[in-house]
């Protein structure tokens, strides 16, 4: 009796945790925290995901050594995971270093494979590790770290005509 308790409890407990991933995400999606565009601009990239339509332009304000990130802002349409995706990953962004947020990007897309997640310190991104459980939604959550990791390997303000495309990833 005490093992069908405690697998109930369990199955109870993953049910709730998903519903808290898609209650967060929802929630970022209908009330984003970082939508606009920073003053001033010191990166910008455009990126498109045509397999669900989404669109993202992101903007990058660095501090005077050009090193680290002051603030990102970004702006955009698309489904509640890929505006939560942004949203989530502007709110961790804000004081990391150039490195740090490559290395963010690289740790993310992994979390989209179910091969890491995001330390204590940025557990609020794991948020987005129930999207790996939908394949054809990894585009979605990922769009804006493609567009960031373009912004931040430009040597500056990236044309409003570059764009990234979520269209090669599998």
């Amino acid at each position: 009796m005490r093992s069908i308790n405690f697998t109930i409890y369990c199955v109870m407990s993953v049910g709730n945790l998903r519903d808290l991933y898609q209650q967060v995400i929802l929630e970022r999606y209908k009330a984003p925290r970082y939508r606009g565009q920073t003053n001033p601009v010191h990166r910008h990239q455009r990126g498109h995901n045509p397999s669900c339509g989404d669109t993202i332009e992101l903007t990058l304000k660095l501090n005077d050594a050009g090193d680290t990130i002051a603030e990102v802002k970004f702006e955009g349409e698309g489904c509640a995971i890929s505006m939560a995706s942004a949203d989530l990953m502007a709110e961790a962004l804000q004081g990391q270093t150039i490195a740090d947020a490559l290395a963010m990007v690289e740790r993310f897309q992994q979390m989209m494979k179910g091969e890491a997640e995001f330390p204590k310190e940025q557990r609020k991104l794991n948020v987005m590790q129930g999207v790996a459980q939908f394949p054809v939604r990894i585009k979605c959550a990922n769009l804006c770290w493609h567009a960031l990791r373009a912004a931040l390997e430009s040597t500056g303000n990236a044309s409003t005509t570059d764009l990234v495309s979520t269209e090669a990833e599998s």
